[in-house]
């Protein structure tokens, strides 16, 4: 909770910055405000018993993973004797407290209760974490408190709670809230901003808890936020306490009084902390609130404690598998599928951060001198993921993972020598794709058998001119068929040889008849168009069948082109002067 209305005073300060901003930071997590969130997501059983808080949390650390961000989980430890009356009213809410005997005067905290459902919620998160390398700080008494402490020792760069009494421990830099997905963002608090525009510095606002409430103390009845910060900011940061010290809170009273003497001053005489009453001068209730802000129970910045969660712990894949299918039922697979690709870029970005900083020292070793080897194998190919530029690389020295895609900016900072290879081995595959253009296999063998047919049949002409005593025999066992779109001839095959001694001996003389004899597929489809090669003949009568005679029941009509050696008939030269005109118009096709 924290103090009453100090998110809303505050307002103002808030900023809504990207998901990587927080990108290379040490970040501190109050583990019970973040597992409380994602409880309220949803609290219906089948939440409960799929363990939806579990997933939101683990996705909520694979988003920060891959932005290298070195987590920290702190847990709450007992709770602080002067907090016992705030518990007690939340018993009814299902807190951990389950003693009824807590007041005021108790001077010892109270430990919490370990066997509570809550508490097993935040010892599931705590193995998580665990197997995905973050380490867990079990605080001495508030969490929020010792997450302050070491932001404002340097030792993290910000915190996660939702807790707003943060800021009176001592915390510079507070993320409240956190978004995932597409445009992801983080709600941050500084506080340089809230120095700044309201004037509000720590002591102001451990003054505002006293006015205005919170887990230490009720406040003044009748107080309103507006009211209160115009109090506070009429004394000062510096000498407000002190006022409360000597005065109490009456100097409040004298504030107000003199600002609207008109009106009835709303402030009680007396103001209750921690539930017990207590008069305005008794000075003893406000130092013991006053102390536990400025003064809070918790490891040391030097503690073995704190020197333990600084240090990198590795990730432990087996285990992080194991977790998965006990909570989630996730095969290993799919647990590989979420979380290598994370680990993978944290990796490059720790990579990047080792050369960036070699840099500013003035050392600028080539990749290949560097003594920690590049996770980064080799670029594959370029990609564009939701607008934005990226690679899709090949990684080394990962177990499980042998390709992702991962921004081209972590690439450039990382290894440009990888994106100078890949841009050269792209240009070298252009210019050799330049130099020699691919020829489809199909076209050139179509080439070479119609320069072969050409030839041919330029031959066949001048025997048949000729009235060459030999005799040819051509068959088209194939329909030859020239392509309307491509006008490529795709199916035409020609068989010369002289004639078989068979035909010759059915011809009963020496004379040599040239044969043509022409088949025709019935079945081609009819976008080509089919050249008849067909001519109306006398039919030879033959005592047997010629070897290039087909099986089938298709008969071949054989041309007579020549009557003698000297002689050319009419009809002979009639023939011949066809079939130039159609090997004229194949050859026109053909090219």
């Amino acid at each position: 909770m924290g103090v009453k209305n100090l998110w809303d005073i505050i307002e103002s300060c808030k900023k809504t910055l990207p998901l990587h901003h927080l990108q290379n930071k040490k970040i501190c997590i109050d583990l019970s405000c973040w597992m409380v969130q994602l409880q309220k997501v949803n609290k219906s059983h089948c939440s409960i018993q799929d363990k939806l808080y579990l997933k939101g949390l683990f996705h909520r650390l694979r988003a920060l993973i891959a932005l290298n961000c070195s987590l920290i989980f702190v847990t709450d430890g007992s709770i602080p004797a002067i907090k016992l009356a705030t518990y007690r009213q939340r018993l009814n809410s299902g807190f951990e407290v389950t003693q009824d005997e807590t007041n005021s005067t108790r001077t010892c905290s109270l430990r919490r209760n370990m066997g509570s459902e809550f508490s097993r919620v935040i010892k599931e998160a705590k193995g998580l974490g665990l197997a995905l390398g973050i380490p867990c700080l079990d605080g001495v008494e508030e969490a929020e408190a010792q997450c302050a402490l070491l932001n404002s020792e340097s030792l993290c760069d910000g915190c996660f709670t939702s807790d707003s009494d943060v800021f009176l421990f001592g915390a510079r830099t507070v993320y409240r809230d956190i978004c995932l997905g597409e445009g992801g963002h983080v709600v941050c608090y500084e506080m340089a901003d809230i120095e700044s525009k309201l004037g509000f510095g720590r002591n102001s606002l451990i003054t505002l808890a006293l006015l205005l409430g919170g887990d230490y103390s009720q406040g003044v009845h009748g107080l309103g936020p507006e009211s209160a910060c115009q109090i506070v900011k009429s004394v000062g940061d510096s000498n407000v306490l002190q006022k409360v010290a000597t005065e109490g809170l009456s100097f409040a009273k004298k504030t107000k009084s003199s600002k609207k003497q008109t009106q009835p001053n709303p402030l009680r005489p007396e103001v209750n902390v921690n539930g017990s009453d207590s008069s305005l001068d008794d000075q003893n209730q406000f130092l013991q609130v006053i102390e536990a802000y400025l003064k809070p129970k918790c490891h040391a910045a030097d503690s073995d404690a704190v020197y333990r969660v600084l240090a990198q712990l590795p990730f432990q894949r087996s285990k992080l598998q194991e977790i998965c299918i006990e909570f989630f039922g996730w095969p290993p697979e799919k647990t590989d599928e979420y979380v290598l690709p994370k680990i993978a870029e944290r990796d490059l970005r720790r990579f990047a951060n080792l050369r960036s900083t070699s840099s500013e020292l003035g050392v600028h070793n080539p990749l290949c001198k560097i003594p920690v080897k590049c996770p980064v194998s080799t670029i594959v190919k370029q990609r564009k993921v939701q607008g934005r530029e990226c690679f899709e690389v090949l990684w080394e020295g990962l177990d499980g993972l042998e390709t992702s895609t991962v921004p081209a900016d972590l690439i450039e900072s990382a290894c440009p020598e990888k994106i100078a290879e890949f841009e050269e081995k792209r240009a070298l595959a252009k210019k050799q794709n330049h130099r020699k253009p691919r020829i489809k296999k199909s076209e050139n063998k179509s080439s070479s058998t119609v320069a072969e047919i050409d030839l041919r049949l330029q031959t066949l002409l001048l025997d048949i001119e000729s009235g060459s005593n030999n005799s040819f025999n051509v068959s088209f066992p194939s329909t030859a068929v020239i392509s309307e779109d491509s006008k490529t001839a795709t199916a035409v095959a020609v068989h010369f040889k002289k004639q078989d001694p068979l035909i010759a001996e059915s011809q009963g003389d020496t004379n040599c008849n040239a044969a043509v004899s022409c088949h025709i597929d019935s079945s081609l489809p009819k976008k080509h168009e089919i050249i008849d090669l067909l001519s109306p003949s006398p039919l030879a009568s033959t005592s047997k069948v010629s070897r290039c005679q087909h099986v089938s029941d298709q008969r071949n009509d054989v041309i007579d082109l020549s009557e003698s050696e000297t002689e050319m008939s009419p009809e002979h030269a009639r023939k011949a002067r066809e079939f130039r005109l159609f090997l004229a118009s194949i050859r026109d096709d053909i090219s």
